[in-house]
């Protein structure tokens, strides 16, 4: 695995802070976040997209990424489709 790391937030001090990082050998984006309380999980999981079933499989996790690193998410996606994404 070739991990590009991207940032991370700046405003989170050193103890477990959201970052964004890129796989450049399979294209994906690769996130750590905050664990959601359990009502933003019950939320989300009760969501319902169009031809899905509603709810979070175990081999999935909902994340919060702070919107100010919505810049790093940007470079992420760039350097992605840089790499053949």
């Amino acid at each position: 695995m070739a991990l590009r790391f991207i940032g991370i937030d700046p405003e989170t001090g050193q103890q477990g802070s959201p970052t964004i990082w890129v796989d450049e050998e399979k294209q994906d984006l690769v996130l750590q976040g905050w664990k959601p309380d359990e009502e933003l999980r019950a939320e989300c999981a009760a969501f319902e997209a169009p031809g899905h079933a509603p709810g979070i499989p175990a081999h999935e996790a909902v994340v919060r990424i702070p919107a100010r690193m919505v810049p790093m998410l940007r470079e992420a996606c760039d350097v992605a489709e840089r790499t053949g994404f």
